[in-house]
């Protein structure tokens, strides 16, 4: 690989864990989220004539996201911190350099599986971590690193994702799957937005915990001043797209509630509906009759479906479901299956039609895959992992950056808005939704904008450091 002046090494790297609580249950397929440990990592670069600078990263380690099973909440979690030590000390000690993505995407090929056979080899006899997890710890990582570079350049990282700073174009990752299309001296730009949004509309998560309306509260409904029914949050932050969670086992419950949000909705000002089935779903059938059933029951509401998103297992290469029956009512999104952009590729053989980004499985497999799927005609969405702190500002600049379908999912202030308060206090517009839009505007300055020295936030002393 050809060596760029404007490359940059790894100088070490340090890792905090901070606890996060719900204010109210978010349901996850089978599972229910109460609390959460987020990620932090601050990685260090050098370069040779400019010195070194500093960046940060973070992410919510979702258990019940990145590894649903029926072992023990506290064993999978463990599990996972763990394995972002074993992450930092590999991490500080790689000497590859380069541009971040160039850095990211040999660790993830050279290293990342390494590790997570040995984590696993050491799991013998227990089910073993999964690789979305393993993306998900190191997605920290990857963004603190995004973030230095920026920082040592004193420019936005997303100004660096072409050939003045990397030494390589996207043909050096990417294969394609039609003849007609060429990587070659393209670059991630070449599928960025020329300029940045600065407001996005917002989706709303509704859970399949979450009370609907005033008749479902309960006297354990929270009484901090935040909205708990969905019809509060539609009238509070004027919203207008809803993200609805299904069970994805029951259809008679799955639709029941696909009418009950749409209903609720309709006259209310909500405009699109997007169906979260989380992966549960076995057979194309199943999502097949709803979808029908709702087109003749209810077109209204069925017109307002956007897109469904994810029914079926993670595993895309050892569930070969052709699913373009589904497809062919509405556009179907990878979400959880999405590694990367060779999954991307299997599924729209197989019928996907978009991609359900997401800076947790690494903002590097995000561009990649970003450009992978929009060159060869897939739609994108930027989905959430309830983001709150620093990781809410990553989250939102990707969607502000590709092309989405329709704004971005951000659902942190409904679960725990509290965990954002010094963030919020900096970028007001990132943590409250306003005319159903967030608003990234304070975002700005080098790296990924976060402009931390402003944000008073005490952090608990670091799990591990790699200098």
């Amino acid at each position: 690989m050809s060596a760029s002046s404007n490359d940059v090494r790894l100088a070490g790297c340090e890792l905090y864990f901070l606890p996060v609580r719900t204010r109210v249950p978010l349901k996850f397929g089978p599972e229910t989220l109460t609390e959460v440990t987020c990620v932090r990592v601050r990685v260090r670069v050098s370069h040779p004539t400019r010195g070194n600078a500093e960046g940060w990263g973070e992410t919510p380690l979702s258990v019940q996201w990145v590894w649903p099973s029926e072992l023990p909440h506290a064993e999978r979690r463990q599990t996972l911190l763990e394995f972002c030590a074993r992450l930092g000390a590999a991490w500080a000690a790689f000497g590859e350099s380069g541009h971040p993505m160039e850095i990211s995407s040999a660790f993830q090929s050279q290293e990342l599986p390494n590790l997570v056979a040995e984590m696993n080899r050491q799991r013998a006899g227990r089910e073993p971590m999964p690789w979305l997890a393993a993306l998900v710890c190191f997605s920290a990582f990857d963004l603190a690193l995004q973030d230095a570079y920026g920082a040592l350049h004193q420019r936005p990282v997303y100004t660096t994702y072409n050939a003045e700073f990397m030494s390589r174009d996207l043909s050096a990752y990417l294969t394609p799957a039609d003849p007609a299309v060429s990587f070659a001296g393209k670059y991630p730009e070449h599928f960025l937005r020329p300029q940045r949004a600065d407001r996005l509309t917002a989706w709303h998560l509704v859970g399949g915990l979450d009370p609907l309306d005033a008749s479902e509260l309960t006297a354990s409904s929270p009484q901090d001043g935040y909205p708990v029914a969905l019809t509060d949050w539609i009238a509070t932050d004027g919203l207008t797209c809803l993200k609805i969670k299904l069970k994805g086992t029951d259809a008679t419950w799955d639709f029941a509630r696909l009418v009950r949000v749409g209903e609720i909705g309709l006259g209310r000002g909500v405009q699109w509906l997007t169906a979260d089935f989380n992966c549960t779903v076995q057979a194309p059938e199943y999502v097949i009759e709803i979808l029908e059933r709702l087109r003749r029951e209810h077109p209204a509401i069925y017109a307002q479906l956007l897109y469904v998103e994810q029914p079926f297992p993670y595993e895309l290469a050892e569930h070969r479901i052709d699913v373009h029956g589904v497809s062919a009512l509405k556009p179907l999104f990878l979400d959880e299956s999405a590694h990367d952009w060779q999954v991307v590729r299997l599924g729209r053989e197989l019928g996907w039609t978009g991609v359900a980004l997401k800076t947790c499985k690494t903002l590097t497999g995000a561009l990649l895959s970003a450009a992978w799927a929009q060159a060869h005609g897939m739609a994108l969405m930027v989905q959430d992992l309830t983001n709150p702190m620093l990781a809410q500002i990553s989250h939102v600049l990707l969607a502000a950056h590709v092309n989405t379908i329709m704004g971005v999912e951000t659902n942190s202030m409904q679960f725990y808005p509290a965990a954002s308060l010094p963030e919020a206090a900096v970028h007001p517009g990132l943590y409250r939704r306003r005319g159903g839009m967030v608003d990234l505007s304070s975002v700005s300055g080098p790296g990924l904008g976060y402009r931390l020295a402003e944000i008073q936030r005490p952090l608990p002393a670091a799990a591990g450091s790699w200098w």
